[in-house]
């Protein structure tokens, strides 16, 4: 009877030694490196460059004054500038009204083109087709439908509703609703989207089964579609949140800030400061506590709605 033959025993590598053959470990670190110094020039220098100038008194068209103020702008800004506050309250009130809008008629819209209709691909295309627009654009249309003479209001008055030449964007009790409507417009669609795209991976088989036990749409839209949908309204909230704070080219098109001030959001405030006035020193200052009111309600924002967190 032959012996069984055993097999030469594998070759254990060393603890410690460094495996062969392989890519080295910091080849990773060395292939993303130059988009690094992108950003680190393109976003940290910028960055670094604000807060040191809103320590600064910096006006190049005073360089008499410019110098170091400490803390100088931002107790001006605090203390002995009300059209901060104004401007502040006014930013806050339009993010409030347009990303609350903007969600619930973007909802609405991804509800209804989810929907299996004859003509779903040409109305999906009609529902999103305003984001592809550029903002100046989208704030030129609209300045022409609000045109006194030959916008909406022409027409309305045509029909026997109000008056000639009346300009929704000149009157304070108007301008308000005529611009929310303009940024309505283009903000709805990503809303849309986004929500549309979660809620096509939300599986059948849960509305199936929500059927079987008798649950109307109603619960199903309640128990099913929210809890699913839950982390792609926050993160789009968030981003539109931010976005609409930033606003500056469309309320600057249509509006100017005007009328009376009516209009002027802290980032157009900002940039009147800075580029009307010259005064890049104050500016700054505005910008740091802008960045520092986004920076802390998105931190809350996110905690409060856990986001990414295990839907219950």
């Amino acid at each position: 009877m032959a012996a069984a033959v055993t097999p030469p025993p594998r070759a254990v590598r060393p603890p410690g030694r460094r495996r062969t053959g392989g890519p080295p470990r910091r080849l990773p670190y060395l292939l993303i490196a130059p988009a690094g110094l992108l950003m680190l020039g393109f976003i940290a220098y910028p960055v670094l460059s604000v807060f040191y100038y809103s320590l600064q008194d910096y006006n190049p068209t005073k360089p008499w004054r410019n110098g170091f103020a400490g803390l100088g702008n931002f107790t001006e800004l605090f203390t002995e500038d009300p059209q901060f506050w104004g401007t502040l309250g006014f930013s806050l009130k339009w993010v409030a009204v347009e990303v609350t809008l903007q969600l619930l008629f973007g909802l609405a819209l991804a509800l209804i083109v989810n929907q299996t209709f004859v003509g779903r691909a040409v109305g999906r295309a009609l529902v999103f087709s305003p984001w592809a627009v550029s903002g100046v654009l989208t704030s030129a249309i609209w300045v022409l439908l609000y045109n006194s003479q030959t916008g909406l209001t022409r027409y309305l008055a045509d029909a026997g509703i109000g008056s000639y030449g009346t300009s929704w964007l000149s009157d304070t009790a108007t301008v308000f609703p005529a611009a929310i409507v303009a940024d309505l417009w283009r903000g709805v669609p990503f809303f849309a989207i986004l929500i549309l795209a979660d809620l096509q991976s939300i599986p059948k088989d849960l509305y199936e089964a929500a059927e079987v036990d008798g649950a109307g749409r109603v619960r199903q839209f309640l128990h099913i579609t929210l809890p699913h949908l839950r982390d792609a309204i926050v993160l789009s909230t968030l981003l539109r949140a931010v976005w609409e704070f930033n606003n500056v080219d469309l309320l600057y098109t249509l509006t100017g800030g005007g009328p009376a001030g009516e209009t002027t959001t802290l980032p157009l405030y900002i940039a009147r400061t800075s580029v009307d006035a010259h005064d890049f020193g104050y500016a700054s200052a505005l910008t740091t506590v802008a960045f520092v009111i986004l920076l802390f309600c998105s931190t809350v924002y996110l905690r409060l709605s856990k986001f990414g967190g295990e839907n219950r």
